[in-house]
């Protein structure tokens, strides 16, 4: 390892708006980061893109680009601009997604158009594509029926049995971008979350490189645990039904660690919620995550802002801070209590 190299490797999986929250926070770690991001979404201008230039939904993407961009501000506030509803064709879309597709098809590799553009945009880390094709989330519900599309899921309201990703062309998603399963493999953590538990977090499982090198790597797993429940998703769910449900998908007890919020919500943020995407605040399982296997690290995580509950990115880095410089020796720990 050179002078100059960060002290950590930390491989962050996910999608929506909890990843590039939590990859800004990460920077000030000493840490090399590689983001790997979703390609399942098929909503707003994402999905819109994707459907007509057959590239993977680029709004992650772009949101993780710049939550790990170290360059004037006035370009990534471009890079972020989203034209309004009275702009007829363009409506809806951010500079940055047509940005990502269009070096897609001037380089003719994801890949290779991102590394581009993150040198320019001076990443700190790498940010990668889950999968370099777009993919379908697929749902199969408790009653048997099905719904087919990460953003029709929650619509449904039932209670979800498992998903799958398959190709566009109905094939099972196997095949990882390049880089993914090394950046598994090498790190020292893996983050999960925080973020929709069946929509953001489970689609990169699902991909079978993925999956296996999760269970593989030898590097601490760690669970950040949403605050809330979603609509859709995970109703009336426990700390502990969220990791039985990434456990049960994989076929594994892969994750050693859990971040628990223990910071009560406002009763009148629960009754006055601004949108229907949540309900309540997720309930507390301790022994039911231990008997899985887990370590669980509860704190006051909780950051009413912005209108809703989020984590507070400062104590989550803080936290991970400490697992990493701690983690070598849980591990052997643990291997010891396994033998």
């Amino acid at each position: 390892m050179s002078e100059n190299a960060p002290r950590y490797k930390v491989a962050v999986i996910g999608g929506g708006t909890g990843l590039p929250v939590i990859l800004r926070g990460l920077k000030a770690l000493d840490a090399s980061i590689t983001a790997v991001v979703t390609v399942a979404d098929d909503g707003g201008s994402s999905g819109i893109i994707r459907d007509y230039i057959n590239v993977v939904p680029p709004g992650d993407i772009r949101n993780c680009m710049t939550a790990l961009a170290d360059m004037d501000e006035t370009f990534l506030e471009m890079f972020q601009y989203r034209f309004d509803t009275e702009d007829a064709f363009l409506a809806g879309h951010a500079i940055g997604n047509l940005i990502i597709a269009a070096l897609k098809e001037m380089k003719g590799s994801l890949s290779g158009s991102i590394e581009l553009l993150s040198k320019w945009m001076n990443i700190r880390g790498q940010v990668l594509p889950a999968a370099e094709e777009p993919l379908v989330l697929n749902a199969l519900f408790e009653d048997g029926s099905i719904a087919v599309g990460e953003s029709s899921i929650a619509k449904h309201r039932k209670k979800i049995q498992h998903v799958d990703l398959t190709t566009m062309d109905g094939e099972p998603a196997r095949l990882a971008s390049p880089k993914v399963v090394e950046a598994i493999m090498d790190a020292d953590m893996v983050v999960l979350g925080p973020g929709s538990l069946y929509t953001s977090i489970l689609p990169n499982l699902m991909i079978d490189e993925i999956g296996q090198a999760v269970n593989e790597t030898q590097a601490q797993v760690v669970y950040i645990c949403n605050i809330m429940t979603q609509l859709g998703e995970t109703e009336n769910f426990s700390d502990a039904n969220h990791v039985e449900v990434l456990h049960e998908h994989l076929k594994k007890n892969f994750i050693d660690t859990v971040l628990v919020n223990i910071s009560q919500v406002p009763q009148d943020y629960i009754e006055n919620q601004p949108n229907e995407e949540y309900l309540l605040q997720v309930r507390h399982d301790f022994n039911g995550l231990r008997q899985q296997g887990c370590r669980v690290i509860s704190s006051e995580f909780l950051s009413m802002k912005d209108g809703g509950a989020y984590h507070d990115t400062e104590k989550v880095v803080e936290e991970l801070r400490h697992i990493l410089e701690t983690s070598k020796f849980y591990m052997r720990e643990v291997n010891k209590s396994k033998a």
